[in-house]
């Protein structure tokens, strides 16, 4: 049965231009330099200055950004025009090259990652530099394609993770290239010939072994025998550091342990990675704050690095002048709600890129002043507990404001550049019922570790009766918590002969 009735509800929507600041407000610096190029692309009725444009290349000149505004300004004006047509999410394009052999290549990525553009050389990459050196080798057409796709299949640290059975299978379905495990071995062999050293390797002691054996033949004078005796047949008391074990089975002396020990930690356990080809050169973290310490005072600028200035194209607004006096005719009223809708979208990206300047600076002036004793001294014990509540009272902004502000964005300090998120910590009570920051116990936990004999690490629980001694009593669970997180592994692991 059909009733009708009044019913009154309390809903909380969000305008499309606060999404717009929510999304800009969580990237950083070069992000959003892309972002007003895209927006700049995609809007006729957003110009930029001449003199103001977005220059391509790395600058080091940051501009102060004086004004703060009250961050929890809202934008309250919305207008009747349905922007639905309208994408203001932040987008990255990734221009592909179509490439005759794009089959042989893996696809490790989904249309749902992000991908930020970062500075680089023109040297050639990982994979770039492997088919060079194959194009030196002497092979027919099939077998290229075979190897071209093995090096396809190779992972950022040079290793070949996939079964060779699985490949042959691809390669069958794929490139409609027959081929068994036998000859991808054999292609697989003469790839690990290339540089760098112990690239292709299927595990981490066959990478260890393909340098000492090619050490081996370059470096007739060193005697590598020992070496590759350990790797082979005892690799896996060397990962643990059962050090006793190896001399007792391999019967071996201290001094020769040593002595093998020092050449192959000289070895590259990620041939790829390390290698400046597989990062596209040097990458550099530009920061979206910096602090300047000028005599005791603290100046905090934004970095409002290739910054344009942004405003209404002026053809835009004679345009919807025009349509405006002859919007009687049908043609020019669609016409009047298309630029109308332009330039209303051009306004609100000019205001929450303001909206976003302000709201950064005021939240980092913010933290800034409650870690005031960092930044003058940059002793790391001297933080204070901080969370995002805490910063969020401060400038009477939602934490998920705080959050977006704090993620992914770079400071730079007289002591070095840091993410923003490190600064925020728990807090936790010594003995003496005063509140520190975890941070503070993390860096004497770490100072203790570097400290410590390595040829007896100290353990969990030694260093558990170390910070009770020092007044900070925590469980040792909560020790190899933060040792954890720290990357430092266990004392077994840290034993040095």
């Amino acid at each position: 049965m059909l009733r009708q009735g009044l019913q009154q509800k309390l809903l909380q929507k969000l305008s499309p231009q606060q999404i717009l600041l929510m999304k800009l407000l969580q990237i950083p610096s070069m992000a959003l330099e892309q972002r007003i190029k895209q927006e700049i692309e995609e809007n006729p009725a957003l110009e930029v200055d001449e003199e103001a444009e977005i220059d391509e290349g790395p600058e080091e000149d940051f501009t102060n950004d004086t004004e703060v505004a009250d961050g929890d300004d809202e934008f309250e004006k919305e207008d009747d025009y349905d922007s639905t047509d309208d994408e203001f999410g932040f987008e990255d394009y990734i221009e592909d090259d179509d490439t005759p052999d794009y089959k042989l290549n893996v696809n490790n990525s989904s249309a749902d990652d992000s991908h930020y553009e970062i500075p680089s050389t023109s040297e050639p990459t990982f994979q770039e530099l492997l088919i060079q050196q194959l194009g030196y080798r002497v092979l027919d057409e099939r077998k290229n394609k075979i190897a071209l796709y093995i090096i396809g299949n190779l992972d950022d640290s040079g290793y070949l993770s996939r079964p060779l059975e699985a490949m042959a299978d691809d390669l069958l379905f794929n490139a409609n290239v027959k081929t068994n495990k036998k000859e991808l071995l054999e292609l697989l062999t003469i790839i690990q010939e290339f540089d760098p050293p112990g690239v292709g390797a299927r595990n981490l002691q066959e990478c260890l072994l393909i340098q000492l054996r090619r050490k081996q033949k370059e470096e007739i004078e060193t005697n590598f025998k020992l070496a590759i005796l350990i790797i082979e047949r005892f690799f896996n008391e060397f990962t643990k550091k059962h050090y006793e074990k190896i001399q007792k089975r391999g019967n071996i002396t201290e001094d020769e342990l040593k002595e093998a020990l020092s050449i192959i930690l000289s070895l590259n356990p990620k041939p790829g990675s390390n290698s400046e080809e597989n990062t596209g050169g040097s990458q550099y973290v530009i920061p979206d704050f910096i602090i300047f310490n000028h005599n005791g005072e603290l100046e905090l600028s934004l970095n409002n690095r290739n910054m344009p200035d942004l405003h209404i194209s002026k053809h835009f607004s004679e345009l919807i002048q025009m349509y405006s006096d002859t919007k009687t005719q049908k043609g020019n009223k669609e016409a009047l709600g298309f630029v109308k809708a332009k330039i209303d979208s051009a306004k609100w990206f000019i205001d929450a890129i303001q909206q976003r300047q302000n709201t950064l600076i005021v939240t980092m002036n913010a933290i800034m002043n409650y870690q005031r004793k960092y930044f003058d001294t940059g002793d790391e014990t001297t933080l204070r507990p901080m969370i995002l509540k805490d910063i969020s009272e401060i400038v009477n902004l939602d934490i998920s404001t705080i959050s977006r502000v704090a993620n992914s964005k770079y400071v730079q300090t007289p002591f070095g550049t840091f993410l923003l998120k490190s600064f925020f910590s728990e807090s936790m009570q010594n003995e003496d019922g005063e509140e520190i920051s975890t941070r503070e116990i993390k860096k004497i936990l770490s100072n203790c570790i570097e400290s410590e004999e390595k040829g007896k690490p100290l353990t969990d629980d030694q260093l558990t009766v170390i910070l009770k001694e020092k007044g900070y009593n925590i469980a040792r669970r909560t020790v190899a918590k933060y040792r954890e997180q720290l990357n430092i592994s266990v004392a077994r692991l840290r034993k040095e002969l």
